[in-house]
């Protein structure tokens, strides 16, 4: 686990079909090996969550670790974490970071919007997806 040590770790929904395509998205742009993936549904993301006084069992929203196991350790949820994740993949993404400029409640509001109907628009599996062998390294538990 020491290796993740200075890498984000992407907590996701594992059977949201939204949000394993932003993993895919993530896998297939992260060039520098640098994110490391946990499912929300995980045991490790449970007993992470609980530690930072969060519901392990909302699963409506996107949080990645930063500076995990490090005195710095903090969490960004809903719209921080997908501003941090493409500002931290560079190139054309970094342009997202104007996203910054608009006031959180009302990017965390259209993110809200977003998750409360993803499962309809982008479908549900019946369990997390399994990583190709060639990443798999990269996921947490």
């Amino acid at each position: 686990m020491s290796e993740t040590k200075s890498n984000p770790i992407i907590l996701y929904d594992g059977v949201c079909g939204l949000c394993n395509r932003l993993v895919q998205f993530i896998l297939k742009r992260d060039k520098q090996d640098y994110f490391r993936f946990a499912s929300l549904q995980s045991a490790w993301s449970s007993t992470l969550l609980q530690r930072h006084n969060l519901d392990p069992h909302d699963l409506d929203t996107v949080y990645v670790v930063v500076d995990y196991a490090l005195a710095t350790q903090r969490l960004l949820a809903r719209s921080d974490a997908i501003l941090f994740l493409l500002k931290e993949l560079g190139g054309i993404w970094k342009l997202a970071a104007v996203g910054k400029f608009l006031p959180r409640t009302l990017r965390d509001a259209i993110y809200k919007l977003v998750a409360r109907n993803r499962y309809r628009v982008f479908g549900k599996y019946e369990s997390c997806m399994l990583p190709e062998p060639q990443h798999r390294a990269k996921f947490l538990e």
